[in-house]
């Protein structure tokens, strides 16, 4: 019986990548290929979703080819940059602007005034989620509002709108020759616009939002059949689609009420599974939907987006030049013992879970002349730790699921020494997985569940192997609880700097 392999394509918020899988969950070969960053204005984040889409038939052709047996690839799965989001033209294919990005912080005002509505409490209520700038709606409506004639041409349906991988299958499965206009659950649960508990738009959050029906994709499950992508030689089925964060949940195989993954990147992004239950949040995280299987009830997880911590790495090398390395950062951070009382707080862009201050800024408190470059190393690394407490704290507040371990990925978790530290201070054990690509990975295992590769989910159970642990010490978790306060402090000296004077 010959192989058979899930091709996935995972796009990023800085590349693409293809990547094809065997069923023992094996990556067998990996193209990538990076995508430009555009700041236009301060805050303002932008992608080019014509060059996004040349990278994805770029690297999905060389990776096809790398394997020499293209016609054994059965299925393809895609992971995606949630909340970017893009609005094209039916007809020719062609965006009205850059896509705007996650990141990207330019409807501020326009979130403040409708969060100021009286009916705003409508959002939280049918979307699991707060009125933000994080999501997708608010940019949506941004573009309405923003590009000449957007809005009378999305009423009439000449214009289509989706988050990535809505945009990939589109082009995919013909683009303006047929191109299927379809999301997953996942990425339809991060726009503000569907019903969390039916998992359809909903007419009173589009009339809220003030959102032309006509442009919206339709809704599908995540593992399922969505279309062929034709533009592909030969020709694969489409079986699969998830948001990057819920993919990661999928590739570590967290299948069950209390399992949890944390990926530590550019941002950092922990999800809890909560299973069909749906949690309402109280204390700071997201109710949104996990993952459904075709023909079966939706899971859900409760999740916790933090902003900036890989890129606090990336802060401490490129805008202050104290390391040449984002690896270096570990061997500065081993100098000294302890954070010599520094605290750093990258709200660079507000604070994401729990808080929600978009108003917050960075700042590093607690400086004294015995502070050198050593212990603020050390604290850079120990924010993405204090902020994951933040994070688990608020998720058990709402949740009342014990977290039995912490299952992580992503490049930060190479970090031996902010491993430890958050195990430390979760007092839990931090496990990482032999296959670290975990969103690809996730991608992959929706695919190929639809179409057999993999006959169920303990399945892929079975695939999961640890390839690291570090466990809590009792003396320095306590420790750490100890000192919990002074990070707190750090952060609402964060918030209030950055709140409005009179």
């Amino acid at each position: 019986m010959a192989d058979r392999y899930v091709l996935a394509v995972d796009q990023g918020t800085t590349s693409t990548r293809s990547l094809v899988f065997d069923r023992g969950g094996r990556m067998v070969a990996v193209r990538q290929r990076e995508h430009r960053q555009f700041f236009p204005r301060p805050g303002w984040v932008e992608h080019d979703p014509m060059e996004i889409w040349a990278n994805t038939q770029r690297t999905a052709a060389q990776v096809l080819g790398d394997i020499g047996s293209a016609g054994d690839v059965v299925a393809l799965g895609i992971a995606n940059q949630r909340e970017t989001t893009v609005v094209w033209d039916r007809a020719t294919g062609r965006p009205v602007l850059r896509a705007l990005v996650w990141q990207d912080t330019r409807t501020a005002d326009l979130v403040t005034r409708l969060a100021a509505r009286p009916d705003a409490g409508l959002v939280a209520e049918r979307s699991g989620m707060a009125i933000a700038g994080y999501f997708s709606g608010p940019r949506l409506r941004w573009i309405l509002d923003s590009v000449p004639h957007a809005r009378e041409r999305a009423e009439r349906g000449e214009l289509l709108f989706g988050t990535m991988e809505t945009w990939l299958i589109w082009n995919l499965t013909g683009g303006p020759d047929g191109g299927v206009h379809v999301t997953d659950v996942t990425n339809a649960s991060r726009t503000l616009l569907m019903d969390v508990r039916t998992c359809r738009w909903d007419p009173d959050l589009l009339a809220f939002f003030g959102i032309p029906a006509a442009m919206l994709p339709e809704i599908k499950p995540s593992v399922g059949v969505l279309g062929t992508a034709t533009a592909l030689s030969p020709a694969i089925p489409i079986t699969g689609a998830l948001g990057d964060q819920q993919a990661a949940l999928f590739g570590q195989a967290c299948f069950a009420p209390g399992e949890a993954k944390c990926t530590y990147g550019t941002g950092s992004f922990l999800l809890q599974n909560t299973g069909e239950e749906l949690v309402r949040t109280r204390s700071g995280s997201i109710s949104t939907v996990a993952y459904q299987l075709a023909g079966e009830p939706v899971h859900y997880a409760l999740e916790g987006s933090v902003a900036v911590a890989g890129a606090l790495v990336q802060w401490l090398r490129d805008g202050l030049g104290l390391i040449g390395s984002a690896a270096e950062v570990e061997t500065l951070a081993r100098t000294v013992s302890d954070n010599g009382g520094c605290y750093v707080v990258p709200a660079f862009s507000g604070l994401l879970a729990p808080h929600w201050r978009g108003e917050a800024r960075g700042l590093v408190a607690g400086l004294t002349s015995y502070v050198t470059k050593g212990h603020l190393a050390r604290a850079v690394l120990e924010a993405t730790g204090w902020q994951t407490r933040d994070v688990v704290q608020a998720m058990a507040a709402d949740s009342g699921l014990s977290l039995p371990a912490l299952r992580v990925d992503g490049g930060m978790t190479t970090n031996n020494l902010l491993m430890q530290f958050i195990a430390d201070a979760l007092d839990t054990p931090v496990v990482r997985p032999m296959v670290g690509e975990t969103v690809s990975l996730g991608a992959a295992y929706a695919a190929g569940l639809a179409v057999g590769v993999w006959s169920d989910i303990e399945a892929l159970r079975r695939n999961w192997h640890r390839a690291a642990q570090w466990t809590p010490t009792p003396a320095r978790a306590q420790a750490l609880t100890r000192e919990y306060p002074q990070w707190e402090r750090a952060v609402e000296l964060s918030i209030a700097w950055g709140a409005p004077r009179d």
